[in-house]
């Protein structure tokens, strides 16, 4: 049994292919789909890290796969129903990065209110001049109202550190209640229209879908309060890059945070990264040593499952077992 990788993965992941006498393959550069389609034909798995577009015309290319495991949670980037038609199970790696994606949301949030990078950069350009009281002020986050769209386990993870750090009072919006939240945070679940109207800093932790593509657009920016942040370390796709630079420009917002970009890679001459009130990082949310091992160590085992044809510890389409 074989499994081609995309992209290099942390060691402890390899280590476990290994033990289990499965040969793998890593991938020298990011492969155009023809070229990965060429490659897989080779191979019983498939293991994904990074974004490749698995769309119906791969999968059904490379319908002979046992397993596609993802070195990742979201699963947007999958044709989902057609895997499932073919017969291929699907595995993320749920979970383990939600501690490491909620401290990337934390420091936006924080780095957002006094204007970290800007005021960084200002040293960088030779502008740190004599002190002015009135100069680049920030806002403080004690006491304020955090809003939590898609309260699941990053969700729930950055609202317990709001609630520690800053005695943040917190609301939410799901389509489901979270029980536990509202037990231990005193998170109260409040409609999308309220989320917009109540948040001082609104954070996005919901999954990609047709339903949230670019939901946070200017309609929903001109219902947030002039002093807001908004912070997405969740996918680039839910929000209208467009709309919010034009929000932050016209100070219908107070500022934001993104650890992810509509389209990604950002352009680097994109306005957004000039703008004093902005922060913005490369999609680094799971990227930690003991995360990113984590991952690799679930995604192996997807792919040992896969291939032993059991089924896979986190499997994205159960229905394939029917």
């Amino acid at each position: 049994m074989n499994v081609f990788i995309t992209k290099q993965i942390p060691q402890k992941g390899l280590d476990l292919l290994q033990e289990a006498g499965i040969s793998y393959t890593i991938a020298a550069k990011t492969l155009p789909q023809e070229e990965l389609i060429a490659q897989v034909q080779q191979y019983d798995a498939l293991l994904s890290a990074g974004f490749v577009k698995a769309d119906a015309v791969l999968l059904e290319a490379c319908r002979h796969l046992k397993v596609l495991s993802l070195f990742s949670v979201g699963y947007d980037n999958v044709d989902i129903a057609a895997a499932t038609r073919l017969g291929i199970p699907v595995g993320n790696t749920p979970g383990v990065l939600s501690r490491a994606t909620a401290d990337t949301a934390f420091l936006l949030m924080l780095a957002v209110s006094r204007k970290a990078f800007y005021n960084y950069h200002k040293i960088l350009d030779g502008k740190w001049q004599e002190f002015e009281p009135v100069a680049d002020l920030g806002v403080e986050l004690d006491g304020k109202v955090l809003g939590i769209f898609g309260l699941g386990k990053i969700g729930y993870e950055m609202a317990r550190k709001c609630r520690a750090a800053f005695d943040m009072q917190v609301i939410y919006h799901n389509r489901n209640r979270n029980e536990e939240a509202e037990k231990e945070l005193g998170a109260r679940y409040v409609s999308f229209e309220e989320l917009l109207a109540q948040s001082d800093v609104l954070s996005v932790h919901a999954n990609f879908s047709p339903q949230t593509k670019e939901l946070f657009d200017k309609a929903a920016f001109e219902k947030m309060k002039h002093n807001a942040i908004f912070v997405n370390t969740a996918r680039g796709g839910l929000h209208n890059e467009t709309d919010l630079k034009a929000a932050l420009e016209s100070n219908t917002i107070w500022g934001a945070g993104l650890d992810v970009t509509n389209p990604e890679p950002m352009d680097p001459a994109n306005p957004l990264l000039k703008m004093p009130n902005v922060c913005i990082l490369p999609h680094i949310g799971s990227a930690t040593v003991e995360t990113r091992d984590a991952m690799a160590v679930m995604a192996a085992k997807n792919v040992i499952a896969g291939l032993k044809g059991e089924r896979l510890p986190t499997i994205v389409n159960a229905d394939v077992y029917q």
